[in-house]
């Protein structure tokens, strides 16, 4: 579990450390702030394309295999990205062709980093039982919001002159941190036994000593149902899908607004170079939020997957109203922090809703649709709130407000209760 949690943990941490400066990178280009949220689009939709090809592979070739594939693809992704930005920055790229390369070596990141999270997911969640799943997933998920925590802590510390990186030098930290968590990953992890042979036909789980068994009749469940055939159509997870849609397509509008607007709010328009800061405490406030929901309340109150969920998006469009007028930074990271509590409770909860409502050999499958899921939130929704917002307050953060109240009413009608999901079958 530690291996798994430094495997998420990481490459969190780098992705909202590049989140934090970026906003300050591409006012220092001189690029519209709708361009900066475009440029992570590409990278999205591969992750949407690719996620579930990875999960499947996983079924056959192991989880081990695909996180470290996973690994590779963000450290080298990381690296590229640091140095395109960098030649921007000095000038050797005009600001044009260093976004367009900053999107090509993010690409990398959607299509082979988005093999880490669903063979993380499914290497649980085959490790659980139903009624300990939203608690062991709750924790992997957490993994994610501690690299939230970490990553813009660190990032103003890592903009450093050394060499000139100065805005991109989280970039290359975090890109050494992907390498040191990869050879652990090589050398500790004990190399799984894939759950499923190449034919798809579900056999018995053979894996480490401690893993959970199964019981008889959890077996018989589980035997009916051979990978091979889990889509988004599926009756059984379409409540969680669209769930999942609308609500993470208004947290990545949450999270692609909150850099732009403490620039805005704080006047840092003029030193983009001091906006890494500020928006690092931000987005910071929201991570120990998340961290909050996941380590506190999820198992506090032992939530099951539709309390969790439907309570996170009232607690999020609450936030996100309050971030709306929010004008100081103390205010700013008040309702940031709210809203990403919500989200905290929200993310774990369909995750969980999913992996109970599918049986136990359709776990690999479904853990790349929710990866998949992810993935699409963030193909447009951050760069349609940026442009919203950009045009009106109003505008974007309505929006959001009422894709988590759509989310919600969409829930509270067709998502299973918790006492139905969580029994033993």
């Amino acid at each position: 579990m530690t291996l798994l949690f430094m495997v998420m943990l990481v490459t969190a941490a780098g992705n909202t450390a590049m989140q934090s400066v970026m906003p300050s990178i591409g006012t220092a280009l001189g690029v519209g702030d709708v361009w900066i949220s475009l440029a992570y689009s590409w990278s999205a939709l591969l992750w949407v394309v690719c996620a579930p090809i990875w999960a499947r592979r996983s079924d056959r070739r192991g989880r081990k295999a695909m996180m470290a594939l996973g690994l590779i693809g963000f450290v080298i992704s990381m690296v590229l990205c640091g140095a395109v930005l960098w030649a921007g920055l000095s000038g050797w790229l005009t600001a044009f062709w260093a976004l367009i390369a900053f999107a090509a070596a993010r690409s990398l990141y959607g299509g082979f980093g988005s093999a880490a999270p669903p063979a993380v997911q499914a290497y649980v969640a085959a490790r659980t039982p139903r009624a300990e799943r939203t608690n062991a997933l709750s924790l992997i998920a957490s993994s994610f919001g501690l690299g939230t925590v970490i990553g813009p802590a660190l990032a103003p510390l890592m903009v450093f002159p050394f060499l000139g990186l100065g805005l991109t030098g989280p970039f290359i930290s975090f890109a050494l941190m992907g390498i040191v968590v990869l050879v652990l990953l090589r050398l500790r992890l004990p190399d799984d036994q894939p759950q499923f042979p190449t034919k798809g036909v579900a056999t018995s789980y053979s894996g480490p000593t401690d893993a959970p068994e199964s019981t008889d009749a959890e077996e018989d469940d589980e035997g009916e149902a051979a990978p091979g055939g889990l889509t988004w159509r599926d009756s059984r997870l379409r409540p969680w899908i669209v769930a999942q849609l609308l609500g993470g397509h208004a947290q990545a509008m949450v999270l692609g607004i909150t850099g732009f607007l403490v620039l805005d709010r704080l006047n840092l328009r003029d030193t983009p170079a001091e906006g890494a800061g500020p928006v690092g405490l931000v987005l910071m406030s929201g991570a120990i939020a998340t961290l909050l929901s996941q380590w506190g309340i999820i198992p506090r109150f032992n939530l099951g997957p539709r309390a969790a969920s439907l309570t996170g998006l009232l607690i999020a469009a609450a936030g996100t109203a309050l971030l709306s007028i929010a004008s100081s930074i103390h205010v700013i990271a008040l309702g940031y922090a709210i809203a990403s509590l919500g989200f905290g409770l929200f993310r774990p909860g369909t995750t969980a809703g999913t992996s109970l409502a599918v049986t136990r050999a359709e776990q690999g499958q479904a853990s790349g649709i929710v990866a998949s899921l992810a993935g699409a939130s963030y193909i447009y929704a951050p760069a349609l709130g940026v442009y919203l917002y950009g045009h009106s307050d109003w505008l974007g953060f309505g929006l959001i407000v009422a894709l988590c109240l759509a989310s919600f009413a969409h829930g509270w009608r067709s998502m299973q209760r918790d006492s139905v999901l969580t029994r033993e079958r």
